[in-house]
């Protein structure tokens, strides 16, 4: 895999606890991320905290409520076994086993697996596209200005290909730019304009990527296409949101009308 930067997201530098010998903010910030991302999937945990670096008696109570939660012994402290429960999604989206029987299948698998382990975004000292899932995709960046949808779609053929022993970076660059990914494109002559796919659908295929066209050369939003159907496609998608949105927080199984909306198709039959 050529986008390794989540290794760094399962890691702790020693263990952290209330008026610790060797606590350090990042860890803790790491610790106080994940608590809020448990908390989204399970509202009643109690294990919502600010994410400021300070392991105070708020980050306290909310570690032991996430150990109870989790049948782990309740001290208070997160040592990397505790984190290692903590960043378990993580570490099932990026490393379990994916099967398929070509290409297209295994970006689909490992699209569906990442969506399982719920990646959502974090607004951190006001800055939304924050947080591990964000990290993991965009290789360490984060921010706002940092719109993840083309991270993460990099990520999920990075890691299919992978089992292939196959290189995503010969299908297109290391990017985060929904605009270069067009370009090349339109380059190789693997970009199906809008106007084409509405014409002829059997153009687009389950593994491929969708472009949304804000103009001819201007694109705003990707995702993976995972089924074409009469008028629309289904997406997995992130940085999105229920409506669509291109700077949304979560990554998302979607329908979208490719007869209405202006979606390109970047073809990934040469990297099959």
């Amino acid at each position: 895999m050529q986008k390794t930067f989540y290794q760094k997201e399962l890691v702790i530098k020693a263990p952290q606890e209330r008026k610790g010998a060797n606590n350090n903010k990042k860890d803790i910030e790491k610790i106080q991320s994940w608590l809020n991302l448990f908390a989204v999937q399970n509202p009643n945990s109690g294990t919502a905290t600010d994410i400021d670096g300070d392991f105070g008696p708020a980050t306290e109570k909310a570690v032991l409520n996430f150990q109870k939660s989790n049948g782990l012994p309740q001290n208070g402290i997160v040592n990397q076994t505790v984190f290692d429960v903590l960043v378990s999604p993580l570490k099932k989206a990026f490393e379990s086993p994916i099967s398929g029987n070509n290409l297209r299948e295994l970006i689909l698998n490992t699209a569906k697996n990442h969506l399982k382990n719920n990646p959502f975004e974090l607004v951190i000292n006001s800055q939304s596209n924050t947080g591990p899932w964000v990290r993991s995709y965009m290789d360490g960046h984060e921010g706002t200005e940092w719109f993840w949808c083309m991270g993460f779609v990099q990520a999920i053929i990075d890691q299919a290909a992978a089992v292939q022993g196959k290189s995503f970076k010969t299908l297109m660059p290391l990017t985060y730019s929904c605009d270069t990914v067009g370009t090349t494109g339109i380059q190789k002559k693997i970009l199906t304009r809008y106007q084409t796919a509405r014409t002829n659908p059997a153009l687009i295929k389950p593994g491929d990527i969708f472009l949304l066209q804000k103009t001819p050369n201007d694109w705003i939003h990707t995702g993976i296409v995972t089924a074409v159907h009469a008028d629309t496609i289904e997406t997995i998608e992130g940085n999105t949101n229920a409506g669509g949105s291109h700077n949304g927080n979560a990554v998302m199984n979607k329908i979208r009308n490719y007869k209405q909306s202006k979606l390109d198709f970047f073809s990934i039959e040469s990297l099959v």
